[in-house]
C-alpha cells in the first residue's frame, strides 16, 4: 500500500503567500523611498528657505551698512567744504586786519597837500596814484612812507604835471610789511 501525497496546491499556495508577501515588502519598500525622498526634499526645502532668509538679512544689513557709508562720506564731504570755508574765513579775516593796518598806515602819512586819487594792492604791493601841489610835497610823501613801520620803501615809478600845470600827479609802489616779514624791497 502505497499513500500518495500530493504536495502541489500546498506548494501553490505557499508560493502565492511568499509572491503576495514579496510584493507586500515591495510596495512598502516603494513607498517608504517615496517617504524618505519627500522628507529628504522637505529637509533640503527647509534648509533652502532658512539660507535664502539668511541671505535677504545679510543683503537688509548690507544696504543699511551702504547707506550709512554714503552718510560718512556725505559727512566727510560736509567737514571738507566746512575747512575751506574756515581756512578761507581766516585768510579774509587776516587780510581785512591788513587792510585796516595799510589804511591807518597811508592815513598817518599823508602829507598835507597831497590828495590820493587810486589805491591798489595785489597781494603785498601797493600801487598809488596821488597828486601833490608841488614836488617838495611828493618827496615829503615818498619820505613819509618809507618811516611808517608796516610799509617798505617806496618805489617811484612816474611824476607828471598836473591839468593846472603847477601840481604833479605822482605814482609809486611800495611793499606793506606783515607782522612777523622781513622788511621787503620792491
Amino acid at each position: 500500500m502505497s499513500i500518495t501525497i500530493n504536495l502541489l496546491p500546498w506548494r501553490e499556495a505557499r508560493r502565492q503567500r511568499r509572491t503576495q508577501r514579496f510584493y507586500k515588502l515591495l510596495i512598502m519598500m516603494v513607498l517608504l523611498a517615496v517617504g524618505l525622498g519627500l522628507g529628504a526634499s522637505q529637509l533640503y526645502q527647509q534648509m533652502l528657505t532658512a539660507q535664502q532668509q539668511r541671505n535677504a538679512h545679510i543683503a537688509q544689513q548690507i544696504e543699511r551698512l551702504n547707506s550709512e557709508i554714503a552718510d560718512v562720506q556725505r559727512y566727510q564731504a560736509s567737514v571738507a567744504r566746512l575747512g575751506e570755508q574756515l581756512a578761507l574765513f581766516q585768510t579774509l579775516q587776516g587780510e581785512r586786519a591788513s587792510t585796516v593796518k595799510l589804511f591807518n598806515d597811508i592815513a598817518a602819512s599823508v602829507v598835507d597837500g597831497v590828495v590820493y586819487q587810486r589805491l591798489s594792492r595785489s597781494g603785498d604791493r601797493v600801487s598809488v596814484s596821488a597828486m601833490a601841489g608841488n614836488e617838495r610835497q611828493v618827496s615829503e610823501q615818498l619820505r613819509q612812507i618809507a618811516d611808517m613801520p608796516g610799509l617798505g620803501v617806496p618805489l617811484l615809478s612816474e611824476v607828471a604835471s598836473g591839468s593846472d600845470g603847477t601840481s604833479r600827479v605822482f605814482q609809486f609802489e611800495v611793499v606793506q610789511l606783515l607782522p612777523g616779514s622781513e622788511e621787503a624791497t620792491p
